[in-house]
């Protein structure tokens, strides 16, 4: 006895139906698609602690110059008697791995007394430094701010967008 032709058609859509040889891959691309968008967000976020962490680095780069430049051969206080300190600063700031994109916003010298916390009595030149509370001298300390404008790689997905930018750091180094 000879088959008609949709009773072959009828076998194959039985089969097609209960095969499994595509089922994980399906299944994969699905999760896959889920869990897309957290991976992003890690990454983002990851960077941006990185350049937050580059930027403490840059900023400390340039008060450990202006103490290198000024502390050591005398030249203190550091701003009005130590020349080329704030060119040197932003130089030392930009020689790290954030390389150019780092600019120092602004750098302040002011008497401060030493703790677990600076406590600042004021500019140095236009302020007398009185004796600490705790009976200790008060030193000279330079300050550094340094920004980077961090921009997320990500920016339609990242929670990272969300983030402060630019990022604002600031260092301190005692310098007499």
């Amino acid at each position: 006895m000879k088959t008609k032709p949709y009773h072959c058609l009828r076998n194959v859509g039985r089969t097609y139906r209960q095969g499994q040889c595509g089922a994980a891959a399906a299944e994969f691309a699905l999760v896959l698609s889920l869990l897309a968008i957290p991976i992003l967000n890690v990454v983002d976020v990851g960077i941006y602690v990185y350049g937050r962490m580059e930027l403490d680095n840059s900023a400390q780069a340039a008060v450990q110059r202006a103490w290198s430049l000024c502390a050591v051969t005398g030249k203190v206080p550091a701003i009005g008697n130590c020349t080329g300190v704030s060119g040197a600063m932003a130089a030392a700031a930009q020689n790290t791995p954030l390389g150019t994109s780092v600019t120092i916003t602004s750098t302040s010298e002011q008497y401060c007394c030493p703790g677990v916390t600076l406590s600042c009595q004021g500019p140095v030149g236009t302020t007398t430094p009185t004796n600490c509370t705790s009976g200790a001298a008060p030193g000279d300390y330079i300050f550094a701010t340094a920004s980077y404008s961090y921009t997320p790689l990500f920016a339609g997905v990242s929670v990272a967008s969300l983030l402060t930018t630019p990022i604002v750091r600031t260092a301190s180094m005692r310098l007499s």
